[in-house]
């Protein structure tokens, strides 16, 4: 990858894995239907900004608009519901290492799918590594979380979701605007989770505590506006395989912060962990030289 790819990658990387902390926080005082109508809605607002300022045309037919509305619901409202939902019973460090399956199923369908991001080795020993550093990354944790197997199953089931996504929009957003790939798919996700919010959640919860806006502003602006114009540009730029390997960051960067911010123990599984991650994502992007 180039140098813009990797900024890219890790900026998304470290996002994306602080976001299960603040989806902790907020599901402790919104549900999770809520909370996702909020964090779309914000992230919607944001992107809407970005395409004025870009003067970027909205789709203007139902043809341009599908691939847009289909990934709202399938890369966006359900997928960020079931990890949502999940978090209520289960820890965001496990919610975070689960997360790391994405590039496993993605691996597989892409093999099927795309005819330009087939299996080599690199990329399964690097897949292979990374998912190693993420469960010794983790692995003093896991023993004592108290999590439900349903709470786990939905994480799971998010990571599939996201893993055909990642394929669908290579397939069928070759020729939007980045920007659209973003902003667009939250139109979708942002009626039917509001929809949702006054049918299963009414009345609509305002939150009360500081933190919780907080939380879902961060959500909202960078973990589904920004967040999602680096992934859509990645997994057109560099193939949904290796962009999926972001989810690898997540426990890391969690982990990081706890070490900084909140005096947590730097152990022996969080040196090996980090070093498995880091040597996945050179191993999986390793191309060999061609004879000359």
């Amino acid at each position: 990858m180039k140098t813009k790819h990797w900024v890219a990658f890790i900026s998304l990387g470290l996002i994306w894995g602080s976001s299960f902390l603040w989806i902790k926080i907020a599901v402790q005082e919104i549900g999770p239907i809520t909370l996702v109508a909020y964090r779309v809605l914000f992230g919607l607002l944001f992107g809407a900004v970005v395409v004025f300022f870009q003067r970027v045309s909205w789709p203007s037919t139902l043809k341009e608009w599908q691939p847009l509305l289909v990934l709202g619901m399938t890369n966006i409202a359900i997928p960020f519901f079931l990890i949502s939902w999940g978090e209520q019973v289960i820890d965001s460090g496990v919610a975070s290492i689960l997360d790391a399956t994405v590039p496993l199923f993605t691996i597989l369908v892409a093999h099927f799918l795309l005819h330009d991001d087939k299996m080599t080795v690199p990329k399964v020993l690097g897949l292979l590594l990374g998912f190693a550093g993420v469960v010794v990354l983790m692995s003093k944790d896991i023993g004592a979380s108290s999590g439900s197997l349903l709470g786990q199953a939905a994480v799971v089931l998010a990571c599939v979701f996201y893993a055909g996504s990642s394929i669908y929009a290579r397939k069928f957003t070759e020729d939007t605007p980045g920007i659209l790939r973003s902003a667009g798919p939250l139109v979708s996700a942002t009626a039917v989770m509001w929809l949702a919010t006054f049918l299963f959640e009414a009345p609509v919860e305002v939150p009360s505590q500081p933190i919780i806006w907080a939380a879902l502003l961060w959500l909202g602006i960078l973990g589904s506006g920004i967040a999602f114009i680096l992934l859509y540009y990645l997994i057109h730029e560099i193939g949904p395989t290796r962009t999926t390997m972001v989810t690898y960051l997540f426990p890391l960067s969690g982990v990081t912060l706890g070490v900084i911010f909140l005096n947590e123990e730097l152990t022996w599984q969080v040196l090996t962990g980090a070093t498995l991650i880091i040597l996945s994502l050179v191993v999986a992007n390793w191309q060999p030289k061609q004879a000359q």
